[in-house]
């Protein structure tokens, strides 16, 4: 621009030009020099662009938000609405009408937009006291927040698991079971839903667990001798140095299960009952398990280094890459295992034939 030339569009400007103000005479106040981005529109400046601060009016109430985070979810209604299009600085593909501030409006419930604007800041979705999680789902779904919907879903299931009326046992509504039972009377808990329950150092001798659901249960350090815990479910549970003394795990499931340094041995002579069960990828490290019974249990990827096994029976069990390192397994009966890939070394006393062949 050449000095004194009227300005009729700010784009025209350039960087480090300096506008100046005049009423047709001599100049009569000079502005410090205005910079290109400061006064242009954004066009062609998608980082700047982002960074923009824009006022939502949403049901009445108006949110402060960067167009960076309106947009944080490519694939979703809001990213459509808000992201510039190059060519004229505008947003691409949608027009809003606006408030007397300039605040775009949008008509949905601000009770459960806040939320999810709060999720696109941080990737934490935290609910407020009183506001449906449900009402935040469904505007979740109406903006196209698929990640945001996945969250809340599985926030939705975990809560109706935990609340509805099959509900997991607290570890205090169980210890309220326990208080007025008898050490020798038998406490029947067949079927019971204690996932997720913390259980851990309780006296628990002789319950019956038949069939229960104990899924990532903490049994850590309980005493569970003589328990029956017959087709019950433990997956991912953990029993670091429980007590298992004579306990029956026929057919149970304990996949994943963390079993580090448990007591199978029982001093009156009954054997740990674990015929028939699944301990696909379970950790028995350290564990004593002389004379345990694992008839056809499946042992595949499971960690037994270090473990007592004398005497155990492990006919027609699969130790498919079982790891039994360090392990004793004198006098163990082996016939009929599936030993593929199995890890046998530094035995703390070498087999023999007559151990896997029957």
């Amino acid at each position: 621009l050449v000095s004194g030339a009227e300005i009729k569009d700010v784009s025209e400007l350039r960087d480090n030009d300096e506008v100046v103000l005049s009423e047709g005479e001599d100049i009569i106040q000079s502005l410090p020099p205005a910079r290109f981005s400061e006064v242009r529109p954004c066009v062609n400046r998608s980082a700047s662009c982002r960074d923009e601060w824009l006022s939502l009016n949403i049901g009445g109430q108006v949110f402060m938000t960067t167009r960076a985070t309106l947009t944080k979810d490519p694939d979703s209604m809001l990213a459509r609405m808000f992201t510039i299009d190059e060519d004229d600085g505008r947003n691409s593909s949608w027009s809003s009408a606006t408030d007397a501030t300039g605040a775009y409006l949008i008509d949905r419930s601000p009770e459960y937009f806040r939320p999810l604007l709060n999720y696109l800041r941080s990737n934490h979705f935290i609910l407020e006291e009183n506001v449906s999680i449900l009402g935040v789902l469904e505007e979740a779904r109406f903006f196209g927040l698929t990640k945001a919907v996945e969250h809340i879903e599985a926030l939705v299931q975990e809560k109706e698991e935990t609340e509805g009326p099959d509900a997991p046992l607290t570890r205090k509504e169980f210890v309220k079971l326990l208080i007025p039972t008898l050490v020798k009377s038998e406490l029947r808990c067949q079927g019971l839903n204690l996932s997720r329950a913390d259980l851990r150092h309780l006296d628990l001798r002789g319950i019956n667990f038949r069939e229960a659901n104990l899924r990532q249960c903490n049994l850590t350090q309980a005493n569970m001798s003589n328990c029956t815990l017959s087709r019950a479910d433990l997956t991912r549970a953990t029993l670091d140095g429980a007590n298992l003394q004579g306990v029956s795990m026929v057919r149970a499931v304990l996949e994943q299960a963390s079993m580090r340094g448990c007591n199978f041995d029982d001093p009156s002579g009954k054997a740990a009952n674990m015929e028939g069960s699944n301990l696909k990828h379970a950790v028995l490290e350290d564990s004593q398990m002389s004379a345990v019974d694992l008839r056809v249990a499946c042992l595949r990827h499971a960690c037994l280094r270090r473990c007592d096994l004398q005497g155990a029976n492990l006919a027609g069990t699969d130790l498919e890459k079982c790891d039994l390192s360090g392990s004793n397994l004198h006098g163990a009966i082996l016939r009929g295992c599936n030993l593929r890939g199995t890890i046998l070394e530094d035995m703390q006393s070498p087999l023999h034939m007559s151990q896997t062949v029957s």
